[in-house]
């Protein structure tokens, strides 16, 4: 996938471009964290079967790892939720 840029201006009303940037990357990782664990708990079901099955196992494996890599990267994913509104933010109580 070719690399395009992006104005930074056109993905929400906050006026600071740099906080969006920074919302952005932490939604980009909550993304990735989440995508992470949905990959170890399917290749899980593979853990502790015997050696017998190995090749249908490893094809199983396999197809899995590919649908995963078939995925938008994070950070894309996140840009377009920006772009559609869906990610809110707030700040953290200064008062505690």
């Amino acid at each position: 996938m070719p690399i395009r840029t992006i104005d930074v201006e056109k993905l929400g009303d906050t006026g600071n471009k740099y906080e969006k940037i920074v919302v952005l990357s932490k939604r980009a990782r909550q993304i990735a964290a989440q995508e992470k664990l949905e990959l170890d708990e399917k290749l899980k079901y593979f853990e502790g079967f015997e050696d017998e099955d190995e090749f249908t196992f490893n094809e199983e494996q396999e197809n899995i790892s590919k649908a995963f890599e078939k995925l938008p990267h994070a950070a894309q994913r996140a840009i377009d939720e920006m772009l559609e509104g869906k990610i809110t933010y707030r700040y953290p109580d200064k008062d505690l």
